[in-house]
Parts: structure tokens; sequence; C-alpha cells
């Protein structure tokens, strides 16, 4: 009698969260969200580009509150019920730890499998793929190249 093993490599699905901004969705695994918290105002320097929405106070840390929308070619918006999501930095720069994302509502999360179905959709700069789940159009963001739109800009 044989008995399957599952092995690291053998992961068939994995969680992810739907992040709803002001004019798409964003699809993130949940490991990347390292909190949700309130939005706040942040503190503004004057001089920035639109995406760079200021710093926020997190957990004794400064963090840069981005927005996606604008970074990749739209606008910023703040609608009510608006939140912050925490995000672990990806691009491997070891003073930049955590970025703060403007989302406008409570993620959604969902399992994902490794059959996600890609959708036929124009990509915005800093979307690497789009795929439809369910009614739901989303979009796969580039968050390294987000990461080093920063850096580009000397705000990390």
């Amino acid at each position: 009698m044989s008995q399957a093993v599952a092995t690291p490599n053998s992961v068939t699905s994995l969680t992810g969260l739907l992040l709803q901004l002001a004019d798409r969705t964003l699809l993130l695994p949940n490991v990347v969200v390292a909190e949700m918290i309130a939005y706040r105002a942040p503190q503004v320097t004057p001089g920035m580009p639109a995406w760079f929405l200021g710093q926020i106070a997190w957990r004794d840390l400064s963090l840069p509150l981005l927005s996606f929308e604008a970074a990749s070619d739209g606008a910023p918006q703040v609608c009510s019920g608006a939140r912050v999501a925490v995000l672990n930095a990806l691009g491997g720069r070891p003073q930049v730890k955590f970025l703060a994302l403007l989302v406008q509502s409570i993620p959604r999360s969902l399992k994902v499998d490794e059959q996600l179905p890609r959708a036929e959709a124009p990509l915005a700069p800093l979307e690497l793929a789009a795929v439809r789940l369910g009614d739901t159009l989303a979009k796969i963001p580039d968050l390294v190249g987000l990461e080093q739109k920063l850096a580009d800009a000397g705000l990390i």
C-alpha cells in the first residue's frame, strides 16, 4: 500500500489576497502583506512624485506610503474606508524591510491554485499579468519594480 507524501515542491495552492484599489484589483500572495492598518494621513513632503503619498508611522518605523494607481500611470485617490497594506519589501535592500500601499477596502482572501487562469487585458506599468478569478479581473503587481521606483527617486 502506497501513501502520498507532500513535499515542499508539491504545493498546488496558496492563499492570495485581492486588494481593491480605486481603479483596479491586485492579487498578492498573503505572505507579502505583513499587516493591514487603518488609513492615516501621511507626513507629506512638498515636491515629491504623485505616487509617493508621504511617510506613515508603523511600529516605530517610518514607511513610505505609495499609490499603486499613480505609480502605474493612474491617479492617487483616497476613498472612505481606505486602508493601508504594510507589505514585506522584496527588493533585497537590507535597510528596506516594509513598504505601505494605499488600498480602498479590507482585502478578500482566497485560495489560488497553480492553474490560475490568465486574462487578456491591457497591462499598465508595474503590472506583470492579468488573471480572471470568477467575475473579478485582477492584476499581478511588480512589487520589486515598485520598490525600485522608490530607489530610483531617491526615496529609500
